[in-house]
């Protein structure tokens, strides 16, 4: 026990970085799959084009190729940065049309009653749909959502891969250099994940109820 405790620090580190990684590119995620998801019900073409080919090129893109072209292809191309930078815009490109796809489900039931009853008081699309629409599709899609943040935690483990020491690398190197305690260290490593996993998963029950007894 005394030389699994000696590992903690290491483990706190790779545990620290893939939290970051996944706050940073969650909320990226977040952002960028929402104004996909507002394109694609815009009433401009280009706009709704350019929504579709960004989430069937994104979701049906392998993440290890997304992050090969992040830390190789773009270097070559003269783009310049942490390689921690990299990932999270791997993560946050891979992410963003899962977010957008289980925002536009919710959009899709939310009645179309409401955006035209936004549209004769006067709302232009913009307000409709960030006032009006949005607002009740994420309180349909809560539970979609937080599935696609745990399959965003279980993601990061990619990033080890590619030059990023986050907690699936770290777990390998400590395996690496400590076989006595291959068992213990995959045990704890999974325990981490847990950490971050099961309450996710509780707080979309959470939300869930609360929202919908205030619907």
């Amino acid at each position: 026990m005394d030389q699994l405790w000696s590992l903690m620090p290491e483990f706190w580190e790779g545990f620290r970085v893939t939290l970051l990684l996944l706050v940073v590119s969650g909320v990226l995620a977040l952002i960028l799959g929402t104004a996909i998801a507002a394109m694609r019900i815009s009433p401009v073409p280009v706009l709704r084009g350019f929504a579709a080919a960004w989430t069937e090129i994104a979701r049906n893109t392998p993440l290890t190729l997304v992050f090969f072209f992040t830390a190789f292809v773009m270097p070559m191309l003269g783009v310049r940065a942490p390689y921690l930078l990299l990932a999270f815009v791997a993560l946050t490109y891979y992410t963003s049309p899962f977010v957008a796809e289980a925002l536009r489900s919710g959009i899709n039931g939310v009645p179309v009653g409401q955006a035209e009853a936004a549209r004769s008081i006067g709302l232009g699309f913009r307000q409709t749909v960030s006032l009006v629409v949005l607002p009740q599709a994420f309180r349909m899609t809560v539970p979609p959502l937080i599935n696609v943040f745990i399959a965003l935690t279980k993601n990061t483990s990619v990033a080890g891969g590619f030059f990023v020491v986050e907690l699936f690398a770290t777990t390998r190197q400590l395996a690496n250099d400590n076989g006595n305690l291959v068992i213990q260290i995959l045990l704890v490593a999974a325990a981490l994940y847990l950490v971050i996993t099961v309450p996710l998963g509780f707080a979309a029950g959470r939300l869930e109820k609360r929202w919908v007894v205030a619907r």
